[in-house]
């Protein structure tokens, strides 16, 4: 399962460079169009701002597989294995909630822009909050997928904190978990 997700997840960074590189060629291209022949492409900052959006949302999906967003973890660092895991799947039911939150909002504003039509390139405003009904989904999935694995006692002590308090202390820890793994490293 975790291959599988893995493989979801290369997947879905790809589709984020490939939006970030049409994201830079229409709105590059648009400038020297602009400034160098007086035209421009009148599409791109529409498709653009959706990209932005849509690659957003799904680099939230890949981190939240990373388990790469910030979080205070001051408090459950110093809990027992115990209180971690109450932590953990408290946390989750919470962000499962606000998920479904999400989903519901998302597929309603779809449902009502379904038929609203962006101004330039006559598309549906829909594909706009389609992004927050695939965040939901995806995300969902990977919080109910970590909370069995909860559930299951699948989760070793170490991956009971899911987050990290700042993106120093990630970056610390990346640092030294490199030197230990570099050859000839004493363990």
């Amino acid at each position: 399962m975790n291959q599988w997700i893995d493989r979801c997840c290369a997947g879905i960074e790809a589709l984020i460079a490939a939006a970030l590189a049409v994201m830079v060629v229409l709105v590059f291209g648009n400038v020297v169009l602009r400034y160098g022949f007086n035209s421009g492409i009148t599409m791109s900052e529409e498709v653009s701002r959706w990209l932005f959006i849509w690659m957003t949302f799904l680099g939230a999906v890949v981190a939240l597989k990373e388990h790469g967003h910030l979080g205070v973890d001051m408090v459950v660092q110093k809990l027992p294995p115990v209180g971690k895991k109450i932590c953990l799947a408290v946390g989750h039911v919470v962000m499962l909630y606000i998920v479904w939150l999400l989903f519901q909002g998302s597929m309603a504003q779809a449902r009502i822009n379904w038929d609203v039509t962006a101004p330039v390139t006559g598309a549906s405003m829909a594909i706009v909050y389609a992004s927050g009904v695939v965040f939901s989904v995806l995300a969902g999935f990977i919080l109910a997928l970590d909370l069995l694995r909860l559930l299951t006692g699948r989760i070793a002590d170490d991956e009971l904190v899911m987050i990290q308090e700042s993106e120093e202390a990630v970056q610390l820890k990346q640092i030294l978990g490199s030197k230990d793994e570099a050859p000839g490293a004493r363990k």
